[in-house]
């Protein structure tokens, strides 16, 4: 199980303090929550930001773009640094093209799906993708309640992935806290993101410990 810790519930005053500490607490993925406002009720932070902070870490950049149109942007998040870019089925009618583009430019791709997104729309594009992220909220703020039927879609994900033999990462993203992590993992879920239950609970190092306790015992 990796732990990516979603900055959107770090202290954005310090955002290069938070990095450093989640070095220095043993994380080795960091999530990155792009909102334009229009995608998703919400604006967070852009590109040039990333591009600052990438020089203060040496974390794996999980950037996921909630923005409405991400091909405009995938030259830009790279450039800035995001070892991952994932994008949402539902913000583009070019998912090929711009999965394409991600992997052209140097970064692993990733597929969000909303949560009444069904699996069918990856189809024809799984094999191409380095991870699959299934929101378990409605996107666009933190804090909000784990949407119980997500369990089975992490699952239903599992075994399609398996079925094909692929090696695609599947990501969970939206109330996941200690309490649903052992589960997760046992239908499937290599990579948890966790805001409000990870940045709420300092020491970062003992709140890894105790995620990664729980998902070992899966």
């Amino acid at each position: 199980m990796i732990l990516s810790p979603s900055l959107l519930s770090s202290d954005f005053g310090r955002l290069a303090e938070e990095l450093q500490a989640l070095e220095q607490a043993g994380l080795k993925w960091v999530h990155w929550d792009v909102m334009d406002g229009m995608f998703v009720p919400n604006i967070t932070l852009g590109a040039p930001i990333i591009k600052r902070l990438r020089k203060e870490s040496n974390l794996f950049f999980d950037v996921h773009l909630m923005v409405q149109q991400p091909e405009r942007y995938v030259d830009d998040f790279v450039d800035a640094g995001a070892d991952m870019v994932v994008i949402h089925a539902e913000s583009t009618n070019h998912i090929e093209r711009t999965i394409a583009e991600i992997k052209r430019k140097g970064a692993k791709a990733g597929v969000a799906l909303n949560p009444h997104t069904p699996l069918s729309v990856l189809d024809y594009v799984l094999d191409e993708l380095d991870m699959v992220l299934i929101m378990s909220v409605n996107p666009g703020f933190g804090g909000q309640k784990f949407i119980p039927f997500s369990m089975r879609k992490v699952a239903e994900l599992s075994a399609m992935i398996k079925e094909r033999g692929l090696s695609t990462l599947i990501q969970v993203d939206g109330g996941v806290d200690p309490d649903n992590t052992a589960e997760l993992v046992r239908n499937g879920a290599d990579v948890l993101v966790s805001g409000s239950a990870f940045f709420g609970f300092p020491p970062y190092a003992e709140r890894l410990k105790t995620f990664e306790e729980i998902a070992s015992k899966a």
